[in-house]
């Protein structure tokens, strides 16, 4: 033992600065290398090769928890205890809202055929639409009436199907009749307001790529910026309103917090930032506006 570390002190008295300098550019060079790689395998399969290397052949030699085996194993009264070994185990990220769940979360399911979002997830964000996107006074628009039952639902399907009913009957023309003459009248046909949030679930659902994302959350922008117009101008007649422009407020800060993101993933960085500045601004302005009134 004594004669191993006196060799290993007398190698490491030996070594010369040239030998660190070059050790540091070795390793330099062999991680540029692999981080070379990384980014071709990310671009052609959109998954991490050492990620990918790790979860499924490293976990398992390194004694990762094979829950189905260990269950199978079990008897029927040890199995409360393995499930809530399982459960302690899998680590829940408070924000599944991250990702755009059509986008890039169902791409993770195409290329790996596991499921990114567990049923916690699934609550958690069915919790975080309903406070952002919904507010009592609903039921006065159809459009957001639908949607209220479409933020809860279980299956993505009928949600994107929801969302789809939703902009079907604001297209639908109300036609007023207005008396030009005594003896005839005429027809003026208004076009309802589009559902701003229902190009939201389109985009976070429906959308496969993140330019088509980008592209629908720019209508929810123009739908959601008139939504918020009209509703600022009446917050103050009640707190029926003043819900109302809360959740609009809320909708419009989304969608442009969105766009930032949707920037940012097809490389316009300048725009993305300035587009999260501006709503990082706007919500200081908003929060000083009312703690002043």
């Amino acid at each position: 033992m004594f004669g191993t570390e006196s060799s290993l002190s007398m190698f490491l008295n030996t070594l010369t600065p040239k030998f660190y300098v070059a050790l540091t550019g070795t390793s330099s060079l062999i991680s540029g290398l692999i981080l070379i790689f990384e980014w071709w395998y990310f671009r052609k399969y959109g998954t991490s090769f050492i990620e990918q290397v790790s979860v499924s052949h490293l976990r398992p030699l390194l004694g990762g928890a094979d829950n189905n085996s260990s269950n199978n194993s079990n008897s029927s009264n040890g199995d409360s205890d393995a499930n809530r070994q399982s459960v302690s185990e899998c680590k829940v990220w408070r924000n599944p809202l991250n990702l755009f769940r059509g986008a890039e979360y169902n791409r993770y399911t195409w290329v790996t055929g596991r499921e990114p979002l567990t049923y916690y997830d699934m609550n958690l964000s069915a919790q975080d639409h309903q406070t952002f996107f919904t507010c009592d006074s609903d039921h006065l628009r159809p459009a957001d009436a639908i949607m209220q039952k479409a933020w809860r639902e279980r299956n993505p399907q009928a949600r994107i199907s929801a969302a789809h009913e939703a902009l079907e009957i604001n297209e639908i023309r109300s036609r007023v009749e207005v008396p030009l003459i005594a003896s005839s009248t005429i027809w003026e046909i208004k076009l309802l307001p589009k559902c701003a949030t229902a190009y939201i679930l389109l985009a976070e659902e429906e959308a496969t790529t993140i330019a088509e994302a980008e592209k629908l959350f720019k209508q929810a922008l123009k739908a959601g910026d008139g939504c918020y117009r009209r509703s600022q101008q009446l917050q103050h007649h009640g707190s029926q309103y003043e819900a109302q422009h809360r959740r609009d407020t809320n909708v419009l800060v989304y969608i442009k917090r969105r766009l930032a993101m949707c920037a940012r993933r097809l490389g316009r960085t300048r725009e993305a930032v300035k587009m999260m500045r501006d709503v990082s601004l706007n919500l200081c302005l908003r929060a000083i506006a009312m703690h002043l009134t």
